[in-house]
């Protein structure tokens, strides 16, 4: 019983690495299911980051994350809509799929500081507009687009989707952690769920 506790309380460098893979894996299987509705689809990616940042804690999701995003530069299908290539990044929606990236270290640090869902849903939607923000300014540097007609074709569609993912991942991410925690597997080890 001993060993089961130590255990969760230090994960295993295997065991970290194991969980970062699997929901590395997740967001190449989920990502590329969308759903067209214009320049920018409405993709599954954030769902999964948000549930990593749940599962792995936020330095570990961002490595998923990041680690998504490689697969996906080397030309992997793993993108919206099957795509990949350093081609995707540079295209109209390269700057939401970067925004991930600062997604997932924004929402994970405040997911893990705080422990009230008002608040990790606030940190999910804070995360979720700087990914809005890098992905908009992208769009309107690559389309040579004003803000407003950014906001319109690639924000505002979008939210109404993203806030239900983040209550799903609000939902699932708890009741995930704690089965993986009775399984005695507790990668991020933070208290905040």
């Amino acid at each position: 019983m001993k060993q089961t506790a130590n255990a969760i309380e230090h994960p295993s460098k295997i065991q970290t690495m194991t969980m970062v893979a699997l929901m590395t894996a997740v967001t190449c299987v989920l990502a590329p299911f969308s759903i067209p509705i214009g320049p920018v689809p409405i993709s599954f990616t954030n769902l999964a980051i948000y549930l990593s940042l749940y599962l792995l804690g936020w330095k570990m999701g961002t490595a998923s994350c990041l680690l998504y995003i490689l697969i996906g530069m080397v030309g992997m299908p793993v993108f919206s809509g099957f795509s990949g290539g350093i081609g995707k990044l540079l295209g109209p929606t390269g700057g939401y799929i970067i925004g991930f990236i600062p997604m997932a270290i924004i929402g994970g640090i405040l997911i893990e500081k705080f422990k009230n869902r008002w608040f990790q849903f606030g940190a999910l939607v804070i995360g979720t507009a700087a990914c809005y923000l890098l992905g908009t300014a992208w769009f309107c540097v690559v389309m040579d687009s004003t803000v407003g007609a950014a906001l319109g074709l690639c924000v505002i569609p979008f939210i109404p989707a993203d806030i239900v993912k983040i209550i799903m991942a609000l939902v699932l991410g708890p009741v995930l952690k704690r089965r993986l925690k009775q399984a005695g597997i507790d990668v991020c080890n933070h208290n905040a769920v």
